[in-house]
């Protein structure tokens, strides 16, 4: 079983940064990749970035792309989502999610553990 834990969420102005980590702990061996939803008041769970096992390969949601890079430091157990030129819209809950395997899938269904989450809140 593995275990996240999500950080760095947090209130920022429109226009503002935020990272958010995300710490992977217990049956860590093997490969798995990570990715990173979001759930805004009233809305499903919707997919940001994934990031594949080596590093090589991410993806992103058409609404982030351009504003946002996932990373994985694999010593760490970590992935990383840098987010930058933050809007209102980007305000929800983050959850970090782990799959097993090497390509990173962008449904949540594929995913087998997931965090707590972190809040990010936007204001205008």
């Amino acid at each position: 079983q593995v275990q996240l834990v999500e950080s760095g969420g947090g209130s920022v102005q429109a226009g503002g940064s935020l990272r958010l980590s995300c710490a992977a702990s217990g049956r860590t061996s093997g490969r798995y990749c990570m990715g990173w939803f979001r759930q805004a008041p009233g809305k499903e769970r919707e997919f940001v970035a994934a990031i594949n096992w080596s590093g090589s390969s991410t993806s992103y949601a058409g609404p982030v792309k351009g504003r946002s890079t996932i990373s994985r430091d694999k010593g760490k157990n970590t992935v990383y989502l840098q987010m930058n030129n933050l809007k209102p819209d980007d305000t929800a809950v983050y959850y970090c999610g782990v799959q097993s395997g090497t390509y990173a899938s962008t449904r949540e269904n594929d995913y087998n553990a997931w965090g707590q989450g972190t809040q990010v809140t936007i204001s205008s």
